[in-house]
């Protein structure tokens, strides 16, 4: 089957999509949109599809209250921040060529979470919220560059990396609860159920901030399909190519750590999506990074959009953390693939 082939004068951005993976991007929005309307219309009180429809083209202001302010900032941080984890997940596993790769798995939303809590009980009330992000964005940062470092010799073997990275994790979930046990109670209640994932009570100025971060570093992700795609041939492969393979691979890097350091800073950790959203792209799209880099950003928003639908729908008046349910399909999968995987 003939593919159709993406290419920028310069040739700086690069690949190919098979028409049949057209088809399964337009299912994909497809099912993104209903899943949308669904997390607008269900809850505590029902609302009609059509009523929802309506409202959202501006032709009736009934339910103003329950659809603008309280459910569509929410659906839409949802999907934002489950696509921005999705391609930080993405880059990490084409990076290092490690199948089990992820930002929560290898340590990066860990040091995203020290960075948010140690702004939340140091400057709250004194710095602008604002800076959460630059927070959390930083200490991923500083994360991602001590697995990397502690993971190199002679080169990085995908299994030292992720238990490297498993270790630093633990670390830093170790600080973060220390610095919450030391923080007062209306401080620690409020960031023990932050750290678990949740987008409860998202409002329009957090959907869009995670929207710029979201806008800027996932478009930027296609300037490198080219270098990811002739990496998988190996390093030698690709510098004969022309393409500098440290400069780009840490850009790679810093973008994948942006991406989930602004999740995190807006709906704190969400576990496993980074993990589960690429293999499931992979398994619909095939191994091209290109189109890899939307479908996972559809499918990663998708997986944290129904589990928060999931999560405060089905056990009302209870309103649970998202992260409750990525963590029961992600935590599984990840067994799954240390089984198959155990002999790498």
């Amino acid at each position: 089957m003939s593919d159709i082939n993406f290419r920028n004068k310069s040739g700086s951005i690069s690949f190919q999509v098979e028409k049949r993976n057209i088809k399964a991007f337009i299912y994909l929005t497809i099912v993104v949109l209903i899943t949308l309307f669904i997390g607008i219309s269900v809850g505590s009180t029902w609302l009609n599809p059509i009523t929802v429809i309506t409202h959202l083209l501006g032709l009736s202001d009934e339910h103003t209250y329950i659809i603008h302010t309280l459910r569509l900032p929410r659906v839409l941080l949802s999907f934002l921040v489950g696509a921005a984890l999705a391609v930080s997940g993405l880059i990490l596993q084409s990076l290092v060529r490690n199948p089990l790769a992820s930002p929560d798995i290898i340590g990066i939303t860990g040091g995203a979470s020290v960075g948010a809590v140690f702004f939340l009980i140091t400057f709250a009330g004194t710095v602008s919220i604002k800076w959460l992000p630059v927070s959390a964005i930083t200490g991923a940062l500083l994360v991602a560059i001590l697995v990397y470092s502690l993971s190199w010799k002679n080169g990085i073997t995908p299994i030292r990396l992720v238990l490297i990275g498993i270790g630093v994790s633990a670390g830093m979930s170790s600080l973060t609860t220390m610095m919450i046990v030391l923080s007062e109670m209306a401080i620690a209640t409020k960031a023990y159920v932050w750290l678990t994932g949740s987008v409860y009570g998202a409002n329009w100025e957090n959907v869009y901030g995670m929207l710029i971060w979201a806008l800027v570093f996932i478009p930027l992700t296609f300037l490198f399909s080219r270098t990811v795609n002739a990496k998988q041939l190996g390093d030698d492969v690709a510098t004969s190519l022309g393409i500098h393979v440290q400069l780009q691979r840490f850009a790679l890097l810093f973008i994948s750590v942006v991406l989930a350091g602004s999740a995190v800073s807006y709906a704190g950790g969400i576990g496993f999506v980074g993990l589960v959203a690429p293999h499931i792209a992979r398994m619909i799209i095939g191994r091209s990074f290109g189109p890899l880099i939307f479908s996972s950003a559809l499918i990663g928003g998708l997986l944290v959009l129904v589990s928060d639908i999931i999560a405060r729908t089905a056990f009302l008046p209870l309103d649970l953390p998202a992260g409750v349910f990525t963590a029961g399909i992600g935590a599984p999968f990840f067994i799954y693939l240390l089984f198959r995987k155990r002999n790498m």
